[in-house]
């Protein structure tokens, strides 16, 4: 429910938005026509009535002065049970550009949700009511977002150049959080809960339903999600205070966290969530190379990566079952545990398969590749013994250099008939009950 809203106009000296070349930055936008703003921050709050009032004439007075676009100020009060719906009512009633918002639930996600699915802005940004983020980052942070050459933005305390004031506590805390989201969900940006994000109205549209938390990993989620979907995330690193009267309790929202984490990591694991489609909608395609076909490169990579695992484990399984089998027992048996294992990573990691539907059929079409490795392979230790009595060495090398040719041939069978990458484009429908494959 709205306690007060204010039509999104901008003060006296209103900024033009982002590509109108009929009017420089500073003037008014002609009589009747109504613009939409270009920023939209929210202010998210629950039980700040003390400190609502001075962030938000700050933030006003900062985004009147040195922000070049028409802007809105959103308070998102969610479920406060003193008299903060009070002080946002009269912001929104005094302050031009201000409005104000009530949800009868408590979240800090949910308030952004709801908020930044139904504003009209071209750019979503939030900030926590402390102002512990100094405001100079503002304009760096949102930028990239109206130029259009990044889709979601974050401030990081964590980022080179950053300077940051607070106590040892939060700060191991945040570096121990990150590492922890490295660990579990490789996530590559720097810092999850700085409270000072935007992102563009067209990817959170699309973003935002995906999100399922409602409160402190609102954030997370949201970046992990657009990191898998191959979005671009600018970092900007800040100047920050900790606020020494902040009242969130740290060990609800660690356990809240570690929650999000394992709910996060099971739905990428079954291919629950629907990255794939969301990835064909904004995801940025690799730059195109003569002759390369798209994400070959990636796929390349991360096929490098699972055969190079995949080798030392065989060969440390040839060696083992040599001192009991003969070459060719150990060989086979090697092979066979080895080849099983590659195809389920290849299937997950190289061509990024998700859900159970396909993977039997996969796993047989593999041992078939199995059969072509193993021809090879064994041939070349046929070949070896026909010829003399090699140590174990010997028979090593040229198992590797066997394994070498038998790598490259793997892969092209595999992009082209196992996953049939090459036949079927970047990734099939899911609409139609297939699994999705991407490329990297």
């Amino acid at each position: 429910m709205t306690l007060s809203a204010v039509p999104p106009h901008a003060p006296d000296h209103a900024r033009s938005a982002p590509g109108d070349a009929t009017r420089a930055p500073g003037h008014a936008p002609e009589p009747g026509r109504v613009t939409a703003p270009v920023l939209d921050v929210v202010v998210p709050v629950h039980n700040e009535e003390i400190d609502l009032e001075p962030c938000v004439e700050r933030l006003h007075g900062y985004l009147t002065a040195e922000f070049p676009y028409r802007f809105r100020i959103t308070i998102a009060d969610n479920a406060s049970t003193d008299s903060t719906a009070d002080v946002a009512r009269r912001l929104a009633g005094s302050l031009p550009g201000v409005s104000a918002v009530h949800l009868p639930e408590k979240g800090r996600g949910r308030a952004l949700k709801h908020v930044w699915t139904r504003s009209d802005a071209t750019v979503l940004a939030y900030l926590d009511v402390d102002l512990s983020t100094d405001l100079g980052a503002l304009l760096p942070l949102v930028a990239p977002l109206i130029s259009g050459h990044s889709d979601l933005a974050i401030g990081s305390r964590l980022a080179r150049g950053s300077r940051v004031v607070r106590g040892p506590k939060r700060e191991f805390i945040s570096r121990g959080y990150n590492l922890i989201l490295r660990g579990t969900l490789a996530a590559r940006f720097s810092d999850a809960q700085c409270g000072f994000k935007a992102v563009r109205s067209d990817v959170a549209a699309r973003l935002l339903p995906m999100v399922e938390d409602t409160g402190w990993f609102f954030d997370t989620e949201m970046l992990v999600l657009a990191e898998r979907a191959g979005l671009r995330i600018h970092e900007v690193p800040v100047d920050w205070v900790d606020d020494p009267d902040s009242r969130v309790d740290i060990v609800a929202t660690a356990m809240a966290d570690l929650r999000g984490i394992a709910r996060l990591v099971r739905g990428l694991g079954t291919g629950r969530l629907p990255l794939a489609a969301l990835r064909e909608q904004l995801g940025r395609d690799p730059l195109p190379v003569a002759g390369v076909p798209a994400g070959l490169t990636g796929q390349l990579l991360r096929f490098a990566a699972v055969g190079v695992t995949s080798t030392l484990a065989y060969l440390v399984l040839f060696a083992v079952l040599r001192t009991g089998v003969g070459p060719q027992w150990a060989n086979l048996a090697a092979l066979l545990i080895t080849a099983v294992a590659n195809t389920a990573a290849n299937r997950k990691v190289t061509f990024r398969v998700r859900g159970p539907g396909g993977a039997w059929r996969q796993q047989a079409q593999g041992l078939v590749v199995f059969a072509v490795g193993l021809g090879l392979t064994s041939g070349s230790l046929a070949v070896l013994h026909a010829l003399t009595e090699p140590p174990t060495g010997l028979e090593l090398t040229v198992l590797v250099a066997a394994n070498l040719i038998a790598t490259g041939v793997r892969f092209l069978l595999m992009r082209n008939w196992v996953f049939g990458v090459a036949r079927n484009g970047n990734e099939h429908n899911p609409r139609n009950g297939m699994n999705s494959v991407t490329h990297g």
